[in-house]
């Protein structure tokens, strides 16, 4: 049996119809399972509970010295004595850096809002979770431990949230310097609880460290849909999207070079580690943002989570190479 023209034409229109009806009834139950979500999420209740100990130790005298002890006796080692708090008080650094501290949050409004969203994401997707009291500190700008979470305290360092340009910053390189921002708080703060849930790779091959960031950063996406790509990543937006711009190329560049199961150390250090750029041995080296493997884990990892009904906790436990290998990843051109 042969079709005519007009009835080909017209089973085509009928498909097409039929295939366009699809693709927005889809579109249509998904976004009816994000609000659900969103929905769930924002009737979770939250009793944020949070010190600000920068400002009481900031006004406080050598007679307040037991008082905040008492109250705060993880803040206070026992191999000091009171001597070293009391002179601290006096110390004109410690002086200005409080005070430069103060004058950048002294509504910290947007920060609990922030933090509150964010452990209302944490309770959806890990119900059993305790919320830490929350203790704002200054260490003596220590920007590698910012945030320090246990399972019941969340410290924040608020001097290293001053601003890249701050004075106290001069010294530091840029690539350092450009994340001593306060729009990153939030970001740090659901590192510090990835570090806690996501584990740590078994396999020692560049395949599995960019995976391991894969998963945080998908993690992040589901904590804090509220922030930018950028700051999930700790890129400026030039950065992302540079990375985006170029992904192919990375991706290539990764291949034919045998990158994927390799156990050279050094890979980390290149792609995975805080750098003011990545290193390829390319010219386009200068222009790269640091960290580039990270986002190739993360865009295989949401790769794997397109193309399969798994959820955040099940992707978790699973590995580097399964994820890998079911993501059908391939990079945007």
């Amino acid at each position: 049996m042969t079709l005519n023209t007009k009835m080909y034409r017209e089973l085509l229109y009928s498909a097409k119809t039929i295939f366009t009806i699809s693709v927005i009834f889809i579109i249509i139950m998904g976004c009816a399972d994000s609000d659900k979500v969103a929905d769930d999420i924002e009737k979770i209740q939250v009793d944020l509970e949070i010190a600000r100990f920068d400002r009481e130790f900031a006004s406080a005298n050598p007679a307040n010295i037991p008082a905040l002890q008492k109250t705060y006796p993880y803040l206070f080692p026992t191999q000091y004595n009171d001597s070293v708090w009391i002179a601290k008080l006096k110390d004109s650094l410690q002086i200005e850096l409080l005070s430069e501290v103060d004058k950048n949050f002294d509504d910290f409004s947007k920060e609990t809002e922030d933090l509150t969203l964010l452990f209302k994401h944490i309770r959806y997707y890990f119900p059993g979770y305790e919320i830490p009291k929350v203790i704002t500190v200054t260490s003596d700008v220590s920007y590698n431990s910012r945030i320090i979470l246990t399972d019941s305290l969340l410290l924040i360092g608020l001097d290293n949230y001053l601003g890249p340009q701050h004075k106290f910053y001069q010294s530091f390189p840029n690539y350092i310097s450009e994340g001593l921002d306060k729009q990153f708080l939030i970001s740090d703060v659901a590192n510090a609880f990835a570090n806690q849930v996501v584990p740590k790779p078994k396999d020692r091959n560049f395949l599995a460290q960019m995976v391991y960031y894969g998963k945080e950063l998908v993690l992040k996406d589901k904590l804090l849909p509220f922030i930018s790509d950028a700051q999930k990543i700790n890129y400026s937006g030039d950065q992302l999207a540079w990375a985006d711009a170029n992904e192919q190329q990375i991706w290539r560049n990764f291949i034919e070079s045998e990158y994927l199961y390799s156990t050279d150390n050094r890979l980390g250090q290149r792609f995975l580690d805080l750098a003011p750029f990545s290193k390829f041995g390319l010219e386009l080296d200068n222009a790269s943002p640091g960290r580039i493997g990270r986002y190739m884990g993360w865009q295989i990892v949401k790769a794997f989570m397109d193309n399969n009904e798994v959820s955040l906790q099940q992707m978790l436990s699973l590995s580097a190479e399964e994820i890998f290998t079911k993501s059908k990843y391939k990079p945007n051109k």
